[in-house]
This record gives C-alpha cells, structure tokens and sequence, in this order.
C-alpha cells in the first residue's frame, strides 16, 4: 500500500481553519474504516498507509478535506467551486492520435503560511502528490500525466500542437535547449518514460502564447515555468487517454491548491474533436442506488437521516428518493434501475472519487459511513459439508512442528515487486511470472514466487521491538501462472547462526518423520544466503529447499541489522519423499 508522510502541524492547521482539533488518538481508531491507516507516529509526522482503492487521499491537504467530515461531522462539499479564467487552450486536431486527452485548470491565491522552509515543504509535498496520482491514477503516465507550472511566467492563450523530434527546448533542470529526441534518449525522465511514445512521428508540446514550451507531456516540463517559493498562481495541466483519469487527477491536484487557500479557475478548451468544454467541471456526479440492494447487501433499510449521515461522513451528499424507471436513457441507468425494484436512492459524490464505478461501491460507502456495527444479522441459506484438502494433514503436521519451535505464524499478501522477490534476494527468475495488469502501487506489480522476502518485510517493520523474533509462513505462491504451496521460516537473533537453523531443519524432519536427509552446500550468491552459510535440503536423493543465515548485504537492503537465519521448502516436494502416516 502507498504511504504518505503528513506533518501533524499540516494537519493542525487545515482543521483549526474550520474549528477543529487534531486528535490523533481519534484518527487511529476510525482511519482504518476510511481506507486508510496510521502506520508510524512521533511528535512531528504521522506515516500513513492508503489503500489502492482510496487514490483520492494521497496527500495531507486532500486526506485533511476528507477525514473533516468523517472524524468531526462537518457539512462534506462534494462540489468544487470553479470560476472561469478567461484563459483558453487549443488542441491541434493531429493530437488526436497522439494524445487526444488535455485538460487544465487555474489555481490562484494559494498562500503558504511561514518562511522559506514551510514553501520548500509545500512545493515537495505537491510533487509528491503529483508522483503518487502519475502511479495510482496515471498507471505510470499512460493514462494521464500531470504538468504543474508557475502562472506568472507564462502568457496566455496557451496551444497543443504535435512537433517532430527534432523540436528543441530547454527541459526542467537543464540549462542549455535539447531535441525531443534527444530528450527521449539522454534525459533521465525520458528514458524512463519514452516506450510511452514508442511509433511516434509527432510529439506532443504544450506551448504559450509567446511559443514557450511549458511541457513535453507525458515526459518533462520546460524549465521557465518552474514553481518557485514565490509562486501564489498555478497553472496545472492533465494529458492523456483516459479522461476519467485524467479529471479525477486534474481536481485532486486542484483540491490540494484550494486547501491551501487556492481559488479554482477554469479554462476553455478546443478539443482535438473540435468542441468545446471547460475544465474541470465543480458539480459532483450523481449515483442512483436501487435501496433494494442496499436491503440485501446490508440486511436492513435506513432512514433519510441515516443515509444523510453515513453518506456525508464519506464527502456526498443524500438527494432523496424517487421511484424507478423502466426508461431510464442511458444503459448504465437501466442496468441499476433493472433490479431497483420501487425506487432509487439519489446521491451525489465528488467527481475526483474515481473508485466509485458501481452501486456496490456505494453501498461500501454507506456501509462505512454508517457503521459496520450497527447493520442487520442474517444466517446463511445452505448448509456445505467441506472436504478435507489432500494435504491436510503435512500442513498440520509442518504447522505443529514449527509452532513447538517457538514460531510464530503470519500471513503476508500474495502480491509483492520484482526488486523483492528477486534483485534484493540474488534469485534468478527461473519460472514465469504472473504480472499485475494495472497495478495500483510500485510494491505491489506481480504474484509471489518466494515467501521469505515477505518475511523479511515483516521483520523490518518490526524491528523495533524486542529479540528474538521467529515467524513462518506456510502459504501459495505462483510459478508459471500455477499455485504451489511454500514452506519458510525466519529468526532473528543475536546468537543464531548456521548451527541454529540446521538443527531447527533436523528437528522438523524428526517431526516429519525423516531419517534419510543432509545438506548440499549452495554456490556463493546463490540467493540470499551467505557464502558458506548456505544449504540445500535434500531428502531421498530429491532437492526440497534451501536453508542457511542470510546475507547482512541482503539484510541491510530490507533494514535490518541483526543476524538473521531461515529456510523455504517446496510443500509439494517435501510430500513426495515424506510418508503420510495417516
């Protein structure tokens, strides 16, 4: 999950603006139901995990506007309030093909209260953001991508046109002017970003009125239009394919301006299509929730003051009731009011939710926003016998041993990066490998092939508390897109060693029942054991894992710093050479 560091002085600040109080305490006990919780606090910061499904609240400003009316009852603004500018952008027709996505907005006023540090903190605070909606929302720039540029520097009307690669300007953070292709091929941000414009004749620009080039989207900005600590008047644009994407990520950014004391202004665009628009557009979409659903989902009906309150906790708002229509006009309203039964519930939530897509979700927002613990009861309908797994009994028997070792038994999640699963742990990628079509957090791109890097990650969050630390996981990975099951366990302690984990492999296969095994040494940097410290598990003439200490260089890239040994062992392997007693 995503985390974001938020300074508890922020966050004091943007609640006394409205009469509130900061109460840490409070936000511990209530965050997690919002979708997010407080993983790290100390006098000064407060590093909170967001959940993929909440991109809405990746920066202290848009979390501060969210957790008003969820902590501390105020009345939730679903609506931004936007002006018009007067300010123009016309989208050359050629875009279309190759970025046909563009939307901008004008934020003014913004006032950072204190001296130069406080600015310096906002301006890392607002590129972070921007960083965070480019992954959560943007999937890496390729749905949308997002320009912040100081207002001042710049003169409008503003154009998009599409340029070839031998175009020169001079790119955020150099001082001379660079081709496009040049760009694409030496700047760091465009070798990160080029296989975005990959088959590409025509490169998008966005450029001002004078023809100064205010960024090179989806991959630099130009350098004049820097933010500064002496900016108060923003101009942000938004480019990309999906447009969803890209309004949800232009209003969070506005949303975070306007906390900061920023009025929103819109633009008038020319679309690549030839019409016309203003962005972004202040009103809150409008969801119709058949109550029916709502009953069945949630065992009970609620009251109009009831779902005034949860929905105003979650930032919406209750319009009422009306009855259902079986000739609803478009095809997303006639699916709804299909099984709506007598009558829809009338919502309106803001447009920057991009996670709202169904009526389900907005009975999960109810559901919150009322209170799981106060909904109806129901018992189930049928009655199934399970069937015991085939092998049941080696996952009791390896539990059984490893709990009389003194383990403790954790489960992390399947999901995890290639950095751990492999790099950091020095495994070659011997079997193929289950990616994440949209991932919504860097940590979290691929399937699982390993189960001791997720125990080290456990380790490293709890590396402060007390030695020694034993926890195992017997739980699934994915190789070649088919689930196995692993065995791995981990200690930290100060005096283990090589000695301390092949006797804790010896007392797992006398539990087992094994008489025939021994340890093959492993090759130097062959995984994450150290040279000389590391051993295959071979039973029967078959491999069935590895065991060994743990290299302090793997260690230290996982922060930990104390002696660490452990073991991984393929379940499947180990059922074929040990005999099921039972």
């Amino acid at each position: 999950m995503p985390t974001i560091s938020v300074e508890q002085n922020l966050l004091r600040h943007l609640l006394s603006q409205h009469g509130l109080t900061h109460d840490v305490e409070a936000m511990g006990d209530q965050l997690p139901l919002m979708g997010t919780d407080i993983d790290q606090c100390d006098d000064d910061t407060l590093n909170i995990e967001i959940f993929p499904d909440r991109p809405d609240l990746l920066s202290g400003e848009t979390l501060a506007h969210a957790i008003r009316p969820f902590l501390h009852g105020t009345k939730a603004t679903p609506e931004m309030e936007v002006s018009p500018s007067g300010i123009s952008i016309e989208v050359d027709a050629t875009l279309a093909e190759v970025r046909p996505v563009i939307l901008g907005a004008v934020v003014k006023g913004v006032d950072i209260h204190g001296g130069e540090e406080e600015m310096e903190a906002f301006i890392k605070s607002l590129m972070d953001h921007q960083e965070k909606l480019h992954f959560a929302l943007g999937r890496g720039r390729k749905r949308a991508s997002i320009g912040v540029h100081d207002l001042t520097s710049l003169q409008a009307p503003f154009r998009v046109v599409a340029v070839p690669g031998t175009t020169e300007f001079i790119p955020l953070g150099e001082t001379s002017p660079m081709s496009i292709d040049s760009i694409l091929q030496h700047h760091p941000k465009g070798i990160d970003y080029a296989h975005l414009l990959t088959g590409m004749n025509n490169f998008p620009l966005i450029l001002d009125a004078n023809d100064a080039v205010l960024s090179f989207p989806p991959i630099i900005n130009g350098q004049h239009t820097t933010v500064n600590h002496n900016t108060k008047e923003f101009f942000i644009d938004v480019t990309g394919w999906d447009e969803r994407a890209c309004e949800a990520a232009l209003m969070l950014v506005c949303l975070q301006l306007q906390e900061r004391g920023g009025s929103v202004f819109s633009v008038e665009i020319t679309t690549c299509h030839g019409q016309t628009i203003q962005s972004p557009v202040g009103e809150g979409i409008s969801h119709h929730v058949p109550e029916e659903l709502v009953a069945n989902l949630l065992g009970r009906l609620f009251t109009d003051e009831e779902l005034q309150h949860a929905i105003n906790r979650m930032g919406g708002q209750f319009n009422g009731r009306r009855p259902a229509l079986s000739n609803a006009p478009t095809k997303a309203q006639k699916m709804a009011e299909a099984s709506a039964g007598t009558s829809l519930l009338d919502f309106t939530m803001p447009r920057w939710r991009f996670d709202l897509l169904h009526p389900v979700d907005m009975v999960e927002e109810l559901a919150i926003g009322h209170g799981y613990e106060d909904l109806g009861e129901d018992n189930p309908k049928a009655q199934l016998t399970a069937q015991p797994r085939s092998d049941h009994n080696m996952r009791r028997r390896l539990r059984e041993s490893m709990q009389g070792l003194g383990f403790m038994q954790i489960q992390s999640l399947t999901l995890s990066n290639k950095k751990d699963q492999f790099h950091s742990m020095r495994w070659e990628i011997n079997h193929q490998i289950t990616t994440i079509t949209n991932p919504i957090t860097i940590d979290h791109t691929i399937l699982r092939q390993h189960l001791l890097p997720g125990l080290l990650r456990l380790l490293s969050t709890n590396r402060h508390h007390d030695l020694p630390q034993g926890v195992y996981e017997l739980g699934s990975v994915v190789r070649d897109h088919q689930n196995t099951d692993r065995l791995a366990f981990i200690m930290a302690e100060r005096s283990g060693g090589f000695a301390a984990v092949r006797g804790r492999i010896q007392a797992l296969c006398n539990d087992l029942g094994v008489t025939s095994w021994h340890a093959e040494p492993m090759e130097a940097n062959e995984g994450p054991w150290l040279a000389g410290r590391g051993a295959k598990l071979i039973i029967n003439g078959r491999w069935v894992g590895c065991f060994g200490e743990i290299d302090p260089a793997v260690a230290s890239l996982f922060e930990l710093r104390v002696p660490l040994n452990g073991a991984e062992i393929d379940v499947a392997a180990l059922m074929n050479q040990v005999t099921d007693p039972v």
